[in-house]
């Protein structure tokens, strides 16, 4: 199809379409022929609630609650206090690719869906896109408000699931980020412990943890690198995680794009800077990956990035490493700046196909807001829950002996009121994409100029950053949908 009958065909379809790529039309598509396939016999038959989840440990997680719930329903039915009718629950996890599908099948072609759905935050873009009257999931903003439960967790880990003012799930966590340091490979070399947990800027870092970058074998190259950190797409995550912490992020509270700022310019030229010339510190490790896990056996990184979460993947991926990490708050930029960020998220939501919104947001609560499930997503998985009032569960003060004993709970906790906001735009993933991008343009052109030092990088990081903002600019303009929705959120005009 050539250039212009593509032009052609966007100009017929809805302004907010530009929000999807090809392949997310493509999805849709094909989901949207499975649905009918699926639901050609008629409408669901079974009186329970469907719950779709895309992770098996979650599945796991949750088939306890769900069996205790089921059998208190009984086969007459049972009643919650205020009289909703409590419905059994049917558990089905799908891979993200399978959930995606048949979720934008069900909200874009009008046919049923789960009644409850989990959601991970590289989906959630695609959701938001469009009229806020149009996103597939029930608002829960004034709910959430009525019952007390809007504010009884951070405003940051509602952020990724709210979207022009209105907010379409609960939380299943805030994910604040640590730095987890080989403290067995630090205590060989004679630095203390008490000198890595001084530690509080990237500056610190390296000059604490410099020594460990020794050429022990004498082959012209460092045995081993600082930092576990590439500017490249596979590690588009940590360049995400990194300019939240310290620079802008990549929209601001309206979701109007601040990529090309001048506190994103700096972090970006920093992060490029630990990758470039004989005095690098970071090094290509890559998180879930047979290799990557070779070399952080090898030691060939000293310090990771740590959400909550990641020390679950260690744990199962990297048993032989138990009692050789030690957690501390990330370094800031600056003496005094922000000591954490964030890496991933889910929420549940409750689609506007829900056969009974109040049997779901029932069980719902039951699920997200229990001081059960709370201690368990953290025994099994180590997140520490939103829910603010279940921070003194003794359970998060428990030492953890994979990382030498700490109380990695409370480590965690401390740091969430710092965690950054996120804003739910329908062009987050697009954004990523496209920092990422810049990211290795600053890294290639760094190496091509021979430049190592980030204030030398930051006029360069700026022209690649300002690409890259107008590369997400260029489908939000087509987006007409988001300037209504924004005047009527804030009242018409800012």
């Amino acid at each position: 199809m050539g250039s212009g009958a593509r032009t052609g065909l966007l100009d017929r379809l809805p302004p907010w379409a530009g929000a999807f790529s090809v392949g997310c039309w493509l999805i849709a598509a094909a989901g949207l022929v499975a649905a009918i396939a699926a639901f050609a016999g008629g409408e669901r038959r079974d009186p329970g609630l469907e719950m779709w989840v895309f992770a098996d440990i979650h599945k796991k997680l949750y088939d306890p609650i769900v069996l205790d719930w089921n059998q208190s329903v009984g086969q007459n039915g049972a009643h919650l206090e205020d009289g909703i009718d409590k419905k059994p629950v049917n558990l089905t996890m799908l891979g993200q690719p399978a959930l995606l599908r048949r979720m934008l099948a069900g909200f874009f072609g009008g046919l049923p869906t789960a009644d409850l759905i989990e959601v991970e935050r590289t989906m959630a873009g695609q959701l938001f896109a469009g009229p806020v009257e149009a996103v597939g999931f029930v608002d829960l903003t004034d709910r959430l408000k009525e019952e007390g439960l809007y504010d009884a967790v951070p405003a940051a880990s509602r952020s990724p699931w709210t979207t022009r003012g209105r907010t379409f799930g609960l939380p299943h966590d805030v994910h604040p980020v640590l730095l987890g340091v080989r403290m067995d490979l630090a205590l060989d070399a004679g630095i203390s412990r008490d000198e890595v947990r001084g530690i509080e800027t990237w500056d610190d870092l390296r000059r604490v943890l410099g020594p460990l970058m020794a050429d022990a074998d004498g082959d012209g190259q460092p045995d081993r690198y600082l930092l576990s950190f590439w500017p490249t797409e596979s590690h588009r995550d940590k360049i995400e995680m990194l300019l939240l912490q310290s620079g802008t992020g990549f929209f601001d509270a309206d979701g109007m794009p601040v990529i090309a700022s001048d506190a994103n310019a700096r972090t970006l030229a920093r992060m490029v800077s630990w990758c470039v010339g004989p005095d690098r510190i970071a090094a290509d490790v890559r998180d879930f990956d047979a290799t990557g896990n070779q070399l952080k056996t090898d030691g060939y990184a000293v310090t990771y990035f740590m959400p909550d979460w990641m020390c679950a993947v260690w744990k199962n991926e990297l048993p032989n490493m138990a009692g050789k990490l030690e957690l501390i708050p990330l370094p800031a930029a600056e003496p005094g700046g922000r000591r954490t960020s964030v890496w991933g998220g889910t929420m549940l939501g409750i689609p506007k196909t829900a056969q009974d919104f109040e049997a779901a947001w029932a069980f719902a609560k039951r699920l997200y807001f229990s001081p059960d499930l709370a201690r368990e997503l953290y025994i099994s998985s180590d997140i520490v829950t939103p829910i603010e009032a279940l921070w003194d569960d003794p359970v998060y003060g428990e030492a953890d002996e994979y990382f030498r004993g700490q109380a990695k709970g409370r480590l965690y906790i401390e740091q969430i009121p710092e965690v950054p906001a996120r804003n739910a735009s329908p062009y987050s993933q697009i954004a990523i994409l496209r920092v990422a991008d810049a990211a290795t343009k600053l890294h290639r052109w760094a190496q091509e100029n021979g430049l190592t030092e980030a204030s030398a990088l930051e006029a360069e990081a700026m022209r690649v950053l300002e690409r890259a903002e107008e590369a997400v600019r260029r489908p939000m303009e087509r987006n007409l949908f988001l300037d209504q929705d924004e005047e009527s959120a804030y009242g018409g005009g800012r």
